[in-house]
Protein backbone atom coordinates (compact mmCIF):
# COMPACT_ATOMS: atom_id res chain seq x y z
CA UNK A 1 0.00 0.00 0.00
CA UNK A 2 2.76 2.23 0.89
CA UNK A 3 4.28 1.64 -2.46
CA UNK A 4 1.08 2.16 -4.47
CA UNK A 5 0.71 5.61 -2.52
CA UNK A 6 3.85 7.05 -3.43
CA UNK A 7 3.36 5.93 -6.65
CA UNK A 8 0.45 8.18 -6.69
CA UNK A 9 1.94 11.09 -5.52
CA UNK A 10 5.01 10.79 -7.86
CA UNK A 11 2.23 10.62 -10.81
CA UNK A 12 0.64 13.93 -9.66
CA UNK A 13 3.51 15.71 -8.89
CA UNK A 14 4.42 14.61 -12.12
CA UNK A 15 0.91 16.32 -13.41
CA UNK A 16 1.97 19.43 -11.85
CA UNK A 17 4.30 20.23 -14.47
CA UNK A 18 1.67 21.22 -16.87
CA UNK A 19 0.47 24.84 -15.60
CA UNK A 20 -2.49 26.43 -17.58
CA UNK A 21 -3.91 30.10 -17.89
CA UNK A 22 -7.57 29.34 -17.07
CA UNK A 23 -8.63 32.52 -18.83
CA UNK A 24 -7.54 30.89 -22.32
CA UNK A 25 -9.50 27.81 -21.65
CA UNK A 26 -12.70 27.27 -22.98
CA UNK A 27 -14.89 24.87 -21.21
CA UNK A 28 -18.05 25.77 -22.94
CA UNK A 29 -16.41 22.99 -25.39
CA UNK A 30 -17.24 20.18 -22.95
CA UNK A 31 -20.90 20.68 -23.76
CA UNK A 32 -20.65 19.61 -27.02
CA UNK A 33 -18.18 17.13 -26.28
CA UNK A 34 -20.53 15.73 -23.82
CA UNK A 35 -23.32 15.50 -26.23
CA UNK A 36 -21.57 13.20 -28.09
CA UNK A 37 -19.87 11.26 -26.09
CA UNK A 38 -23.24 10.61 -24.44
CA UNK A 39 -24.38 8.77 -28.11
CA UNK A 40 -20.90 7.24 -28.26
CA UNK A 41 -21.23 5.19 -24.98
CA UNK A 42 -24.61 4.25 -25.84
CA UNK A 43 -24.41 2.84 -29.26
CA UNK A 44 -20.94 1.26 -28.02
CA UNK A 45 -21.97 0.26 -24.56
CA UNK A 46 -18.60 1.37 -23.39
CA UNK A 47 -17.46 3.05 -20.49
CA UNK A 48 -16.10 6.78 -21.47
CA UNK A 49 -13.72 9.15 -19.78
CA UNK A 50 -12.46 12.47 -19.73
CA UNK A 51 -9.48 13.66 -17.96
CA UNK A 52 -8.62 17.22 -17.37
CA UNK A 53 -5.00 18.12 -16.89
CA UNK A 54 -5.75 21.39 -15.45
CA UNK A 55 -7.98 20.72 -12.59
CA UNK A 56 -6.19 17.29 -12.55
CA UNK A 57 -9.21 15.36 -12.41
CA UNK A 58 -11.49 13.18 -14.00
CA UNK A 59 -14.21 16.23 -15.79
CA UNK A 60 -16.62 12.88 -17.38
CA UNK A 61 -17.41 9.87 -17.08
CA UNK A 62 -20.12 7.88 -18.63
CA UNK A 63 -23.48 6.47 -16.98
CA UNK A 64 -23.01 3.12 -18.33
CA UNK A 65 -19.26 2.99 -17.28
CA UNK A 66 -20.39 0.20 -14.28
CA UNK A 67 -22.24 -1.54 -16.76
CA UNK A 68 -19.23 -3.69 -18.89
CA UNK A 69 -18.19 -5.13 -15.16
CA UNK A 70 -21.59 -5.64 -13.74
CA UNK A 71 -21.85 -2.43 -11.00
CA UNK A 72 -25.21 -1.06 -11.18
CA UNK A 73 -25.05 3.13 -10.60
CA UNK A 74 -26.11 2.95 -6.60
CA UNK A 75 -22.73 0.73 -6.61
CA UNK A 76 -20.39 4.17 -7.25
CA UNK A 77 -22.89 6.64 -6.21
CA UNK A 78 -20.79 9.97 -5.35
CA UNK A 79 -17.15 7.93 -6.08
CA UNK A 80 -17.69 7.60 -9.56
CA UNK A 81 -13.95 7.43 -11.33
CA UNK A 82 -12.69 6.85 -7.83
CA UNK A 83 -14.38 3.74 -7.50
CA UNK A 84 -13.31 2.41 -10.62
CA UNK A 85 -9.95 3.20 -10.08
CA UNK A 86 -9.74 1.04 -6.96
CA UNK A 87 -10.82 -2.13 -8.52
CA UNK A 88 -7.68 -1.82 -10.81
CA UNK A 89 -5.50 -5.06 -9.74
CA UNK A 90 -3.18 -3.77 -7.34
CA UNK A 91 -0.44 -5.39 -9.15
CA UNK A 92 -1.35 -3.53 -12.12
CA UNK A 93 -1.60 0.19 -10.60
CA UNK A 94 1.83 1.22 -10.27
CA UNK A 95 2.71 0.18 -13.67
CA UNK A 96 0.14 1.96 -15.14
CA UNK A 97 0.73 4.76 -13.62
CA UNK A 98 4.53 4.76 -14.66
CA UNK A 99 2.79 3.84 -18.07
CA UNK A 100 1.12 7.31 -17.69
CA UNK A 101 4.06 9.51 -16.74
CA UNK A 102 5.98 7.72 -19.71
CA UNK A 103 3.24 8.77 -21.88
CA UNK A 104 2.93 12.28 -21.35
CA UNK A 105 6.55 12.50 -21.78
CA UNK A 106 6.33 11.45 -24.98
CA UNK A 107 3.46 13.17 -26.34
CA UNK A 108 4.73 16.14 -24.73
CA UNK A 109 8.07 16.06 -27.06
CA UNK A 110 5.51 14.89 -30.17
CA UNK A 111 4.27 18.35 -32.51
CA UNK A 112 0.83 19.76 -31.90
CA UNK A 113 -0.18 17.44 -35.16
CA UNK A 114 1.02 14.57 -33.51
CA UNK A 115 -0.09 14.54 -30.61
CA UNK A 116 -4.05 14.78 -31.99
CA UNK A 117 -3.00 11.68 -34.66
CA UNK A 118 -1.64 9.33 -31.95
CA UNK A 119 -3.68 7.40 -29.12
CA UNK A 120 -2.48 4.85 -26.56
CA UNK A 121 -3.67 1.28 -26.18
CA UNK A 122 -3.41 -0.17 -23.00
CA UNK A 123 -4.46 -3.44 -20.92
CA UNK A 124 -4.95 -4.22 -17.78
CA UNK A 125 -7.66 -6.09 -15.11
CA UNK A 126 -10.16 -4.75 -13.36
CA UNK A 127 -12.63 -6.50 -10.49
CA UNK A 128 -16.10 -7.16 -11.79
CA UNK A 129 -19.12 -7.05 -9.48
CA UNK A 130 -19.28 -10.63 -9.47
CA UNK A 131 -16.26 -10.56 -7.58
CA UNK A 132 -13.74 -11.95 -10.47
CA UNK A 133 -10.59 -10.25 -12.64
CA UNK A 134 -11.09 -8.99 -16.02
CA UNK A 135 -9.26 -7.84 -18.70
CA UNK A 136 -10.19 -4.77 -19.93
CA UNK A 137 -8.94 -2.35 -23.09
CA UNK A 138 -8.26 0.91 -22.58
CA UNK A 139 -8.10 3.64 -25.39
CA UNK A 140 -6.80 7.48 -24.94
CA UNK A 141 -5.64 10.45 -26.95
CA UNK A 142 -6.16 13.53 -26.58
CA UNK A 143 -9.74 15.19 -27.06
CA UNK A 144 -8.23 19.24 -26.61
CA UNK A 145 -5.05 21.13 -26.87
CA UNK A 146 -4.41 24.57 -24.83
CA UNK A 147 -3.79 27.51 -27.10
CA UNK A 148 -0.10 26.67 -26.47
CA UNK A 149 -0.75 23.23 -27.85
CA UNK A 150 0.23 21.91 -24.38
CA UNK A 151 -2.53 18.88 -23.39
CA UNK A 152 -5.26 20.06 -21.81
CA UNK A 153 -8.30 17.58 -21.97
CA UNK A 154 -7.79 13.33 -22.69
CA UNK A 155 -10.11 11.29 -23.71
CA UNK A 156 -10.68 7.09 -23.36
CA UNK A 157 -12.79 4.21 -24.01
CA UNK A 158 -12.71 1.43 -22.11
CA UNK A 159 -14.04 -2.06 -23.03
CA UNK A 160 -13.78 -5.85 -22.10
CA UNK A 161 -10.64 -7.15 -23.89
CA UNK A 162 -11.12 -10.23 -25.97
CA UNK A 163 -7.93 -11.22 -24.48
CA UNK A 164 -8.82 -13.12 -21.58
CA UNK A 165 -5.67 -14.96 -20.86
CA UNK A 166 -4.38 -14.87 -17.56
CA UNK A 167 -1.46 -12.77 -17.59
CA UNK A 168 -0.29 -9.86 -14.98
CA UNK A 169 0.97 -7.38 -16.74
CA UNK A 170 -0.18 -4.14 -18.91
CA UNK A 171 0.32 -4.26 -22.50
CA UNK A 172 0.56 -0.56 -23.68
CA UNK A 173 0.65 0.15 -27.45
CA UNK A 174 1.14 3.60 -29.24
CA UNK A 175 -0.71 3.48 -32.74
CA UNK A 176 -1.23 6.57 -35.32
CA UNK A 177 -3.84 6.54 -35.98
CA UNK A 178 -3.39 8.10 -39.24
CA UNK A 179 -0.31 6.15 -40.68
CA UNK A 180 -1.35 2.97 -39.10
CA UNK A 181 1.74 2.61 -37.38
CA UNK A 182 1.80 0.34 -34.01
CA UNK A 183 4.60 0.41 -31.58
CA UNK A 184 4.84 -1.47 -28.26
CA UNK A 185 5.96 0.42 -25.30
CA UNK A 186 6.71 -2.15 -23.04
CA UNK A 187 10.74 -1.85 -22.72
CA UNK A 188 13.49 -2.12 -20.13
CA UNK A 189 12.97 1.07 -17.66
CA UNK A 190 15.80 2.46 -18.92
CA UNK A 191 18.47 1.98 -21.00
CA UNK A 192 21.67 1.83 -19.18
CA UNK A 193 23.72 3.61 -21.94
CA UNK A 194 22.93 7.45 -21.79
CA UNK A 195 22.46 9.41 -25.03
CA UNK A 196 25.53 11.66 -25.71
CA UNK A 197 25.03 15.64 -26.56
CA UNK A 198 25.50 14.92 -30.33
CA UNK A 199 22.72 12.20 -30.36
CA UNK A 200 20.24 14.32 -28.27
CA UNK A 201 20.93 16.75 -30.92
CA UNK A 202 20.40 14.40 -34.13
CA UNK A 203 17.48 13.08 -32.29
CA UNK A 204 15.96 16.19 -31.61
CA UNK A 205 16.61 17.35 -35.51
CA UNK A 206 14.88 13.53 -36.83
CA UNK A 207 11.72 14.31 -34.04
CA UNK A 208 11.17 17.90 -35.68
CA UNK A 209 11.54 15.76 -39.58
CA UNK A 210 15.03 16.99 -40.86
CA UNK A 211 16.74 14.59 -43.27
CA UNK A 212 20.30 13.43 -42.74
CA UNK A 213 21.54 15.88 -45.30
CA UNK A 214 19.64 18.98 -43.49
CA UNK A 215 20.87 17.68 -40.53
CA UNK A 216 24.76 17.45 -41.67
CA UNK A 217 24.16 21.47 -42.87
CA UNK A 218 22.71 22.38 -39.58
CA UNK A 219 25.67 20.60 -37.71
CA UNK A 220 28.58 21.19 -39.85
CA UNK A 221 29.06 17.60 -39.59
CA UNK A 222 29.42 14.61 -43.11
CA UNK A 223 26.25 13.02 -43.71
CA UNK A 224 27.67 10.19 -43.37
CA UNK A 225 28.98 10.85 -39.46
CA UNK A 226 25.17 12.16 -39.14
CA UNK A 227 23.73 8.05 -40.07
CA UNK A 228 26.57 6.81 -38.16
CA UNK A 229 25.18 8.49 -35.02
CA UNK A 230 21.59 7.35 -36.10
CA UNK A 231 22.33 3.87 -36.84
CA UNK A 232 23.66 3.93 -33.19
CA UNK A 233 20.63 5.22 -31.49
CA UNK A 234 19.07 2.89 -33.18
CA UNK A 235 20.77 0.12 -31.62
CA UNK A 236 21.02 2.03 -28.33
CA UNK A 237 17.15 2.16 -27.93
CA UNK A 238 16.66 -0.94 -29.25
CA UNK A 239 14.83 0.71 -31.73
CA UNK A 240 13.84 -0.90 -34.84
CA UNK A 241 13.19 2.88 -36.76
CA UNK A 242 13.75 6.45 -36.51
CA UNK A 243 10.42 7.34 -35.36
CA UNK A 244 10.36 4.52 -32.79
CA UNK A 245 13.97 5.94 -31.47
CA UNK A 246 12.42 9.13 -31.14
CA UNK A 247 9.37 7.74 -28.69
CA UNK A 248 11.78 5.29 -26.74
CA UNK A 249 13.66 8.79 -26.04
CA UNK A 250 11.26 10.56 -24.97
CA UNK A 251 9.51 7.87 -22.92
CA UNK A 252 13.07 7.84 -20.94
CA UNK A 253 13.27 11.47 -20.65
CA UNK A 254 16.32 11.67 -22.92
CA UNK A 255 15.20 14.38 -25.22
CA UNK A 256 14.21 17.06 -22.41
Amino acid sequence: MKEQHSIGEIFFKFLSQYQFDERLLDYTVMQEHIKLLNVLSEISNSGIQVFDMNKKETIYLSSNFGKMLGYMPADYEGLNHLFFQSKIHPEEQTQLALNGIATLKIFTAFSREEKLNHKVIDEYRMLNAGNKYVRVIEQYQVLELDKAGQIWLLFSIVDISPNQESENFTRPQLLNFKTGNLISLEMPQKPELELSKREVEILKLVKDGFLSKEISSRLSISVHTVNTHRQRLLKKLNANNSHEAVVFASKFGLLE
